[in-house]
Parts: structure tokens; sequence; C-alpha cells
């Protein structure tokens, strides 16, 4: 099984990394093979709604999304971390997240999704709300452990000495584990959950 760890911060040893590493642990003692990419600190625009990854199947813009989106599709469970910035997360990550989900056209659905936020003091639950709805707007269920998934500290230093916020991480990377692991003993017995076809409502007639 493999686990993709985005790590949203401009810091790459921060502590949204603390957070994440701390899980990856949990993951390698489980015989999970893990990757974490750092696309913080990247150039990665917004979406403009061009349109084009509806006909290429991949967004126009060739850059990290592009590179991150096999390693999305190749894996059973994503995190994706990242620091508070005024009550939501890092801008980069944010554009980084609308155009990988919305230009891969593979099926996401029964992939575990788990967000990790990380703060100094506050805005971490309305960011832990915000990234969360990548996962449930395409069918992947997500993980959840033993608190909301934040850790407190203004650097890996202070992140460290978070001994509820590390045990939170420890917790929810266990789960995510059992559910991906239930998740697959489930396809193999009963493949899939049916899917309709899809139907679009506007608001506006």
């Amino acid at each position: 099984m493999k686990v993709l760890l985005v790590n949203g911060s401009p810091h790459a040893s921060g502590s949204t990394y603390t957070a994440l590493r701390e899980m990856e642990k949990v993951f390698e003692k489980a015989d999970i093979e893990t990757e974490i990419i750092h696309v913080g600190n990247k150039d990665i625009r917004g979406c403009v709604a061009c349109g084009q990854c509806r006909k290429k199947g991949k967004c126009a813009f060739d850059d990290m999304v592009n590179e991150a989106a096999p390693k999305f599709e190749a894996s059973d469970g994503l995190v994706v971390g990242s620091p508070v910035y005024y009550a939501s997360a890092n801008a980069t990550l944010s554009a980084f997240l609308d155009r990988l989900f919305y230009s891969t056209p593979f099926d996401k659905t029964m992939k575990v999704g788990a967000s990790v936020v990380s703060a100094r003091r506050g805005g971490l639950s309305a960011t832990f709300d915000e990234l969360n709805k990548y996962f449930t707007i395409c069918g992947m269920p997500v993980a959840s452990g033993q608190y909301w998934n934040s850790i407190h500290g203004n650097n890996a230093e202070e992140a460290a000495q978070d001994e509820e916020g590390l045990q939170i991480m420890r917790t929810l990377a266990k789960n995510m584990t059992f559910l991906m692991k239930s998740i697959a003993l489930g396809k193999e017995k009963f493949g899939l959950p049916e899917r309709e076809p899809g139907k679009k409502t506007n608001f506006i007639r």
C-alpha cells in the first residue's frame, strides 16, 4: 500500500513536516510505502478555468501538479498538511490542490484522505475544515484521529514539544492504516459502490 503526504508549508522541515513525519513513522512500521512531497515553497499558480484538462487529461500548466498526479493516482491514501495563515491554508497549497483535484480524471473513490494542520496558536479548525472538503467532493473517506488533526508550534522545535499533537498524528496514522486495509479487503470482496451517472443542476433557470 502507498500513502502520499503533501507538505504545504514553505518550510521544508518546520512544524507541518514534524506532524507528517510522525505519521510517516507509523506507516513505515505497518509496511506502507510513503513519500513526502514538498509543495509549499514552489511557484504554483491557481486554476484559470481554461478547461484544457478535460481535453488533455492533465493540467495545462505543466508544473508540480502534473508531477504529483500519477503519484496520487497510485496511492491508497493522501495526507495533506498545511500551516495556518489567516485562519486558512497556505495559498500555494490551495492552488496546488484546486488544480490537482480538478485536473485529474482518475476515480478517487475510496482513496483515504486526511488533513493535518499546524499553527502557533489559532485558526486550526477552520483550515482543517477547508482541507477536508477536497476529499469529500470526490468520494474519499476521511480518516480521523482522537481529536482534530492539529499540532501547535511556531517551528519544528516547538511542535516536537506538543506531546498531545504528536499523539494525535500517530493515532491518525494508525486509524488511516486500518481504514485503507479494510477498504482494500472490501474492494476485493464487494467491489466499489456502483456510481450513478452524474447530474448537474444549476440554481439559475
